[in-house]
């Protein structure tokens, strides 16, 4: 479909003629990919940060994300292709606007959606006909329609007709190098009609494949469909190691043989409780929207409750393995092998292990972790550096294993004489196991 505006028209032109600029608010594990896929499709970006430090080394060609290597950064900094700023006026000269700002929950519970508002209210100072805005950042249904669109009309032009609006949730999974933002495919809905074909005239310039759907809102669903889908079958799959437990079973053996069934079973395994932005946050998005509308979504609280209650019960089971040898945790040293909420990667936003290590601290322990990828933990009264491993292993009372990482000596670990407790199973001769 093309449509016959005149605006549209010129745009989907610049963007066909790859001479159409793109800007990028947020610069972290979601903006900084997207970025760099752009600019290695030869599309001019800028990519906009609040954080100086951040952008001074972006402009040296230095990435601050692992999934970014600065040797794939350096060479487009260097071309020109891609340039960094604090300074949201360069704007006015961007054709495309990508917004990739964090959204975060409060301490209520209640989503966070002060970062939108801020890169909402940037753009509407530079806003121009012919702009084509495109948020990324997870959020509720209605968002894009009801809090970006009256924003940007209120500079007097019409969202569909002068510019053109579109939510297209982002799909980062960090550490992942088989799906990357290149060939995963890509949600966009528009406002209108003219909007998509603006969203995914742009996009398909660096990304392989776009799925259009019929609005902002059904994007924004899929988003949350696809992080509640993971969220309620971790759940299910935490819940049947506590019903295990009880039963006196080994809950990964069931698994295990649950999953030989070749149709009608998706495995998912228990583990020390939920990490990263996306999969512990993005739910309560809908939870929150639905108590707006008088409806309980209890799949979602109840997985919710089922998934927080995990760094808890793997203290426990620290604290039983402990007095089965004679000791307690008061006074135990207790190592945490990994502190990144998955294996290989630096990224500690809501990790399991923050939860583990302060519930350990708060019976009295002394801890310490290993984890080679975060070499140095600041968070709410710790202040720890990673140990080596061999030197963790022989002072420890106790070893916890919370992820891993590729070059993880398990052979030391399951030989350590410490009492061992092993989260997610990994070692199956581990001597405690739920």
């Amino acid at each position: 479909m093309t449509s016959d505006s005149p605006v549209l028209s010129s745009l989907l032109d610049r963007i066909e003629g790859n001479t159409a600029r793109l800007g990028i608010i947020g610069l972290g594990y979601v903006g900084l990919p997207l970025a760099v896929v752009f600019a290695e499709a030869g599309v001019q970006v800028v990519g906009i940060d609040v954080n100086a430090g951040v952008v001074d080394g972006l402009n040296r060609g230095e990435s601050h994300i692992e999934d970014i290597p600065t040797e794939r950064l350096a060479p487009l900094v260097e071309s020109g292709l891609f340039t960094a700023t604090t300074d949201f006026g360069v704007l006015a000269g961007c054709d495309g606007v990508s917004i990739c700002v964090p959204t975060p929950l409060r301490k209520t519970g209640d989503p966070d959606i002060s970062y939108i508002l801020a890169a909402t209210d940037a753009i509407k100072a530079h806003v121009h006909p012919g702009m084509v805005v495109i948020l990324e950042s997870t959020t509720y249904p209605g968002t894009t329609r009801e809090i970006i669109q009256p924003a940007l009309e209120e500079s007097g032009l019409t969202v569909g007709e002068d510019l053109f609006l579109c939510f297209s949730p982002e799909r980062v999974d960090p550490g992942r190098e088989d799906w990357t933002t290149v060939n995963t495919p890509k949600v966009m809905g528009g406002v209108t009609p003219a909007c998509v074909e603006a969203g995914a005239a742009l996009y398909g310039t660096a990304i392989e494949t776009l799925v259009p759907v019929s609005s902002p809102e059904a994007a924004e669903m899929v988003k949350l469909l696809e992080n509640t889908f993971r969220a309620v079958n971790i759940g299910l799959a935490n819940e049947l190691l506590l019903m295990c437990d009880k039963l006196d079973l080994d809950a990964w053996e069931v698994i295990d043989a649950a999953g030989t069934k070749p149709f009608g079973f998706m495995r998912f395994t228990p583990g020390p409780g939920l990490g990263g932005h996306c999969i512990p946050i993005d739910p309560h998005y809908l939870s929150w929207k639905l108590k707006s509308l008088n409806y309980t979504a209890r799949f979602i609280e109840l997985a919710s409750e089922v998934n927080t209650a995990m760094p808890a019960y793997w203290v426990h089971k620290t604290q039983d393995a402990l007095n089965d040898a004679d000791k307690p945790v008061k006074g135990s040293r207790i190592l945490v092998v990994g502190a990144a909420y998955k294996k290989d990667i630096s990224d500690m936003r809501e990790s399991p292990a923050l939860d583990i290590l302060a519930l350990l601290q708060e019976k009295g322990a002394d801890v310490l972790y290993h984890d080679p990828h975060v070499p140095s933990l600041e968070h709410e009264g710790f202040d720890l550096r990673s140990t080596d491993l061999a030197d963790g292993l022989r002072q420890s009372d106790a070893v916890v294993v919370v992820t891993d990482h590729s070059d993880l000596d398990w052979d030391a670990v399951a030989g350590s004489d410490a009492v061992l407790v092993d989260t997610r199973a990994v070692l199956r001769s581990a001597p405690v196991r739920a």
